[in-house]
């Protein structure tokens, strides 16, 4: 995927109308450039390049390749706030999040009237930034009985990645039907009490 995106020099202190976004570039061994971005552009960015992609990131200095390291957004509007680029050496490792994409369709799901639970939606990796994807597939199809779980290490990594994530830890399960438990636990908890002829003859002494 080939992203540009052009970015302008911005003073320390500037105070910038809301058509723009404020930035920072920085990496290992990079001095760290305050920058301005449009914000029509960089919100089309955000969405498309995600953490995962990287951006050829065009301004004063140069043209440089960048990953969108963090961004901050208003807790009430939503609306981007500041973006930190982080500028990478094609030579050296990068640890970073892919997303998930889950496909399929799980029996248990389809047949059973199972619930998915997703339980992450991206995965911690290091690689080259040559080997960036945009995604990674789970396929769900497996899934076939009530709790039937897919873990991190069952997943197969694009080719360069290393994971850094938890291998044990669950990415997706299928429990029963929340009405179904219910009525188990309800089934469960008022169960007769058998008394047995020693029990009775006991009482009756």
């Amino acid at each position: 995927m080939d992203i540009t995106l052009s970015a302008q020099a911005r003073e320390q202190k500037e105070k910038l109308s809301s058509d723009f976004v404020p930035a920072v570039l920085y990496g290992r061994g990079v001095a760290s450039v305050s920058l301005k971005l449009r914000r029509g552009e960089i919100d089309k960015i955000v969405h498309q390049a995600g953490e995962s992609n990287l951006v050829t990131l065009k301004h004063e200095s140069g043209e440089v390749k960048v990953i969108i390291k963090e961004t901050q957004r208003s807790g009430m509007t939503g609306k981007l706030l500041h973006v930190d680029f982080f500028q990478v050496n094609m030579t050296d490792k990068i640890t970073t999040e892919i997303p998930l994409h889950f496909i399929g369709e799980s029996k248990a799901v389809r047949e059973m009237s199972g619930s998915l639970i997703k339980d992450i939606d991206a995965l911690e990796v290091e690689c080259l930034p040559s080997d960036l994807v945009d995604h990674i597939d789970v396929d769900i199809s497996g899934l076939n009985e009530y709790h039937d779980e897919i873990s991190v290490k069952d997943i197969v990594l694009p080719r360069g990645m290393e994971l850094t994530h938890d291998a044990n830890r669950i990415v997706v399960s299928v429990i029963p039907p929340r009405v179904q438990e219910e009525v188990e636990e309800v089934a469960v908890t008022a169960a007769p009490v058998v008394e047995t002829k020693e029990e009775s003859k006991t009482d009756k002494k």
